[in-house]
């Protein structure tokens, strides 16, 4: 099996931009140096966090090419690279400079609904095609299909390059069953940061993160806390983080956590439609929820 840790916490690296809706390369150079001295164990690079539907080519090539040179080997990174015309996919995997770069996150494909046997041949293609070792990642409540246990395990059993899952689906019965089967070596990781301390308590290794976007060194430390067995403290940092969970979601992602990083100093609440900010309501509930977190504020 193709090697690359997944252990801790990885967070999806959002895209600032400015009040024109172009790239803030400054805000994402400060949100990059910042995960680097908070101790984040990699950064997913290209994701749905960072907005990816809406980043023509060239500033995806952009962004690719600026986190690899302005980390300079300082931390790991993860490429997200997804899509649900498999030709295309593999055509990109094929062509792309993935330099510095050690892994790819790929999402079952969406909107046209494939079937199991429709992903498992999706990824057998990205797997064949991929140079860096492939991380699945199921999201059904953006996808409009869920990759079973079944398809995943089948997957995890047949293809080396195939390292782990990122799975969102919410159903911890499914995940339960993925972490109980896999074979030696897969991993699994949670791709919700409200399940995270349950799921690591059944023997996922870490999460990929979006509300370590504001909070690397706590949320991250949570996820440390659950590696070493210490569950106990590790249920204090989660519960703080509850209520703030539900709300950075509950308008859409990233503009839960791009309100959070506003309200820090750290970039302007700017995001592209269809995406917009929060509702007022959620941004004001934020706010106070961080005047209450001070001590976690991480500036």
């Amino acid at each position: 099996m193709a090697d690359f840790n997944l252990k801790g916490m990885g967070v999806a690296l959002v895209t600032p931009f400015k009040h024109d809706k172009s790239i803030d390369w400054d805000a994402l150079g400060v949100l990059i140096e910042r995960q680097i001295s908070s101790g984040t164990d990699y950064l997913v690079v290209l994701g749905t966090t960072g907005e990816t539907p809406t980043l023509s080519s060239a500033e995806k090539d952009d962004i690719r090419t600026f986190v690899r040179d302005r980390v300079g080997g300082r931390l790991r990174l993860v490429l997200g690279m997804g899509g649900n015309d498999t030709r295309a996919l593999t055509e990109s995997l094929l062509t792309t400079d993935m330099s510095g770069y050690e892994a790819v996150l790929s999402v079952v494909p969406c909107y046209n609904k494939p079937s199991q046997e429709g992903i498992y041949q999706h990824y057998a293609a990205v797997a064949e095609a991929s140079p860096l070792p492939v991380v699945l990642y199921n999201v059904p409540g953006r996808t409009g299909v869920n990759m079973t246990a079944e398809t995943t395990l089948r997957l995890a059993r047949d293809f080396g390059q195939i390292i782990g899952v990122k799975e969102a689906s919410g159903n911890f019965g499914q995940i339960e069953e993925i972490i109980r089967y896999k074979p030696d070596g897969f991993q699994v990781i949670s791709g919700d940061d409200g399940i995270t301390y349950p799921l690591m308590t059944l023997g996922a290794v870490g999460v990929i993160s979006v509300i370590g976007n504001a909070f690397p060194k706590t949320f991250g430390k949570m996820v440390r806390l659950c590696l070493e067995d210490s569950f106990m403290t590790a249920a204090k940092i989660h519960y703080r983080f509850t209520e703030l969970f539900n709300l950075m979601f509950v308008d859409g992602n990233p503009a839960g956590v791009k309100c959070a990083l506003n309200a820090l100093g750290l970039i302007e609440n700017e995001l592209r439609l269809p995406l917009v900010p929060t509702r007022l309501s959620t941004n004001e509930r934020i706010h106070h929820i961080l005047e209450g977190l001070t001590e976690l504020s991480e500036s």
